[in-house]
């Protein structure tokens, strides 16, 4: 399975841009909140919703739903900082981004 998206309680600017640059989205957690607070595990499949309309600092809705059935749901900020991050994003990193100008 592809990784599309991180979540942490915060980013190293340089990891942040790693991401970016990969076409991984870097998901904040709102103030006072991460995996323990929430009683995430990570076997939890993640439902992130509002990607097709995402723009640069975007709050968006994450539902992780747990093995029994039990959904979490729960806010972080994409970290995504201008249009150009948003672009890369949905290209799938920089270089898909860079191979699409090429063909058109």
């Amino acid at each position: 399975q592809d990784i599309r998206a991180v979540i942490a309680e915060s980013f190293e600017r340089i990891h942040r841009s790693n991401l970016v640059g990969m076409g991984v989205l870097p998901l904040q957690f709102a103030d006072g909140q991460n995996a323990e607070t929430l009683g995430l595990d990570g076997s939890e499949v993640f439902d992130i919703g509002g990607l097709n309309e995402i723009k640069p600092r975007s709050v968006v809705t994450v539902k992780a739903r747990k093995a029994d059935g039990k959904v979490i749901e729960f806010q972080v900020t994409a970290l995504l900082n201008t249009e150009v991050e948003v672009n890369y994003y949905h290209n799938g990193g920089i270089l898909h981004t860079v191979l699409r100008h090429l063909i058109h």
